[in-house]
C-alpha cells in the first residue's frame, strides 16, 4: 500500500473513531466483555477490532497480568488503534484466518464485524480454534434495521434520492439482524452452549447532518458508491426533514438501537 492510500485509510479511520465510536459503538463495549466472560489475566482476542475500543475495555479488564490482542484487515484502522492504546498488540489479518496458534485465548470477542465476514461460519471456527477448551465467545451484530427506523427511513431516502445501489450499501451492517441466522452460523461451526441475546442502546450523534454526511462520504464509498457533491447536498438538506422526529432539544441526533451479541462455549 502506497504512503496516499495509506493516509486515507488513516483519515477515514480517525474520524470513524472521533464520530462512529463515541455515538454508536463505545457503549456495547462493556456488555459484550461481561458476556465472554473477560476478567482479571486472561488471555482475549478482538477480531476485526477497526480502531480498538472493545480492545480498549478488554485490556482494562484484563489489567497487567492479562493480555489482548486486536485484528482487523484495515491498516489505517490498526494505526489509530496502535496510537490510542501501544500497549495492546495489534495485528493486521483476516477473521477467516487467524494468525495465531490453537488453543491461545480464554475468550474472543468481536463487535460489529461478523455482518461483512466473506465466510462467517469458517471465521467463527477460527474463533474457536484458538480458544482454550472451556473459553468463551462474544460477537455483537446489529439487529434488523426494522427495528431502527432512523436508519430505515435513511436507507429510504437514499433509495429514492440516489437509488438501489446506495441503498444496499446502507443496508449491508444489517445483513445478519436475524437472530435465527446466528443460530445457524453458529451450529454450523460446531458451538456449544450458544445463545443470542438482543439488547437495545441509543445512538447519539452531533447533527442529523453528521449522521447522514458520515454515511454518504464515508461508509458509501468504502462499498464502492461515490456519489456527486450535488446530489450529496440535495440529501443531506432533505435529511434535515425526514429526519426531524430524531432531533433533540440540543439538536443532537438521537435515536433506538438494538443490536444481538452471540455468545457461545468451546467445550
Amino acid at each position: 500500500m502506497n504512503d496516499a492510500r495509506l493516509q486515507q485509510q488513516i483519515d477515514a479511520a480517525s474520524a470513524y473513531e472521533d464520530l462512529f465510536v463515541p455515538a454508536l459503538f463505545e457503549q456495547w463495549t462493556s456488555r459484550i466483555a461481561e458476556s465472554a466472560g473477560v476478567g482479571p489475566g486472561q488471555r482475549v482476542l478482538d477480531v476485526a477490532c477497526g480502531t480498538g475500543v472493545l480492545s480498549r475495555e478488554v485490556a482494562r479488564r484484563v489489567g497487567d497480568e492479562g493480555y489482548a490482542a486486536g485484528l482487523d484487515l484495515l491498516p489505517g484502522m490498526l494505526e489509530v488503534a496502535r496510537r490510542l492504546a501501544p500497549d495492546i498488540e495489534w495485528r493486521q489479518g483476516s477473521a477467516e484466518a487467524l494468525p495465531y496458534p490453537d488453543e491461545s485465548f480464554d475468550a474472543v470477542v468481536s463487535q460489529f464485524g461478523m455482518m461483512f465476514f466473506p465466510d462467517p461460519v469458517k471465521a467463527l471456527r477460527e474463533m474457536f480454534r484458538v480458544l482454550l477448551p472451556g473459553g468463551r465467545f462474544a460477537i455483537a451484530v446489529w439487529a434488523a434495521i426494522t427495528a431502527m427506523p432512523a436508519y430505515a427511513e435513511e436507507v429510504a431516502l437514499l433509495e429514492r434520492m440516489a437509488g438501489g445501489a446506495a441503498a444496499d450499501a446502507l443496508r449491508a451492517p444489517f445483513a445478519l439482524g436475524e437472530s435465527a441466522r446466528l443460530h445457524e452460523i453458529a451450529r454450523a461451526a460446531g458451538a456449544d452452549d450458544i445463545a443470542v441475546e438482543t439488547h437495545a442502546g441509543m445512538a447519539n450523534f452531533p447533527s442529523i447532518r453528521s449522521l447522514v454526511e458520515a454515511d454518504l462520504r464515508g461508509w458509501l464509498p468504502v462499498m464502492g458508491v461515490a456519489l456527486e457533491e450535488s446530489l450529496i447536498q440535495q440529501i443531506l438538506a432533505e435529511a434535515e426533514t425526514t429526519h426531524a422526529a430524531y432531533i433533540d432539544p440540543r439538536g443532537r441526533a438521537v435515536f433506538a438501537l438494538a443490536a444481538h451479541i452471540l455468545t457461545g462455549t468451546r467445550t
